[in-house]
């Protein structure tokens, strides 16, 4: 039996589109346009990647009377030292840009132990990780999943996988942003190109010059420079051009802005729509100005269930006390003005809700250790002094009478 060949295409060469009309250089760019080559795709998730990985991790304890925080040397491992070849930020700030750029929707975490403590919490490169499927039950759902690394199997619950936006067919696996934008950077990139076509672009001349004379005259560069040089000069003295009426008619032109073919309108909206679909601001990919109202609200609404989720996956693979769990402090995120932390700060005082040490803190000043006592009302008296004023025992007196 003969085997059947493949065909297959032997001509390698790359494919571009020419803009109908337009200069050659001027093309589409062939071939596929990673997330990670992009600008704006980068500027956001650099920044949320920067967010998130800036805020402390606290492990907390549930109690009856709400939640207290836990400082200990499993909390310390954690927001201090989780892996000994990064500091902190750095380890999170990798988990949360894998997991969003390079990743694909997923960063995985390889844990290890030592003597039954957390030694090491190893970032996986994307690159080392696949996601097997494993066999359904009798109603076709999946009840467990295992992560490949380096063709190394592992149960879901032996490594951390932190992910994003889950797969409708496999909900234990993360999608990222590479599919829903595929089309809207290949507009950027291409309106990029387009751009330093026209910027590089030096043969266009800025003026044309009609002479009366002979065709003939004028056929070799050499009779062209006698004319420019005998009656226009050089162009660099600034002196003004001396011409006969009758012989030189000059004409300006005005070449093909990126104005007239509406790059820019369109390059801001590619760039709300990259901002839009990655939740983030449009200031931050260079739209618009800074607004703190929106700002804020990002934090609130993209940062906060990003630190969430993946609070949430440390807790259940790294903690077995029922009532600990890890939380994000994302209040230091948030955009305060001195006067906004000193204003609110005040009032919580005020109502016998913070001490002033707690407000020292929050401007960035060291504890007094005059100002521990919770103070309150008008006279700013300690708490455990208000049944001493004597507009509270009548005047004064001994309250007999």
């Amino acid at each position: 039996m003969s085997k059947k060949r493949r065909q297959t295409r032997s001509d390698p060469t790359p494919i571009g589109i020419f803009m109908a009309g337009g200069d050659p250089s001027i093309l589409v760019p062939e071939g596929y346009v990673r997330l990670s080559d992009n600008p704006e795709v980068r500027m956001a998730i650099d920044r949320i990647a920067d967010l998130v990985s800036s805020m402390t991790i606290h492990l907390m304890r549930n109690t009856d009377e709400g939640d207290i925080r836990v400082r200990n040397e499993l909390s310390r491992k954690i927001d201090i030292n989780p892996y000994s070849l990064m500091s902190r930020k750095e380890w999170m700030y990798y988990i949360v840009h894998t997991m969003l750029l390079e990743g694909d929707g997923n960063s995985v975490v390889y844990p290890t132990t030592r003597d039954g403590l957390i030694d090491e919490l190893i970032p996986v490169p994307p690159s080392r990780v696949t996601f097997p499927t494993l066999p359904e039950n009798d109603l076709g759902l999946t009840t467990r999943y295992q992560v490949s690394i380096q063709g190394r199997l592992y149960n879901h619950d032996e490594i951390l996988h932190f992910r994003i936006n889950p797969d409708p067919d496999r909900p234990w696996i993360g999608r990222g942003y590479r599919l829903i934008l595929k089309d809207v950077v290949g507009n950027l990139k291409q309106a990029a190109t387009t751009k330093k076509a026209f910027m590089g672009d030096k043969w266009r001349p800025s003026i044309i010059v009609s002479v009366d004379a002979d065709t003939s005259e004028f056929r070799d560069q050499a009779a062209r420079d006698k004319l420019i040089e005998q009656y226009l000069g050089d162009g660099k003295s600034g002196k003004p051009w001396i011409i006969p009426e009758a012989i030189i008619k000059i004409d300006q032109i005005r070449p093909l802005s990126l104005q007239d073919i509406a790059i820019h309108e369109s390059v801001q909206i590619d760039k709300r729509t990259v901002a839009a679909m990655l939740g983030v601001p449009a200031f931050f990919v260079g739209v618009g100005n800074f607004d703190k109202e929106e700002y804020n609200a990002f934090i609130q609404t993209r940062i906060g269930p990003l630190a969430l989720g993946i609070a949430q996956e440390l807790t259940r693979k790294l903690l077995f006390a029922p009532d600990l769990f890890f939380r994000f402090n994302a209040r230091s995120l948030y955009s305060y003005s001195l006067i906004d932390l000193v204003t609110a700060g005040t009032s919580l005082v005020d109502r016998n809700t913070l001490r002033r040490n707690e407000l020292r803190d929050w401007i960035g000043m060291s504890p007094d250790p005059e100002m521990h006592e919770l103070i309150v009302l008008e006279n700013y008296v300690p708490a455990g002094q208000l049944g001493d004023q004597k507009k509270l025992n009548q005047g004064g007196g001994d309250g007999n009478g």
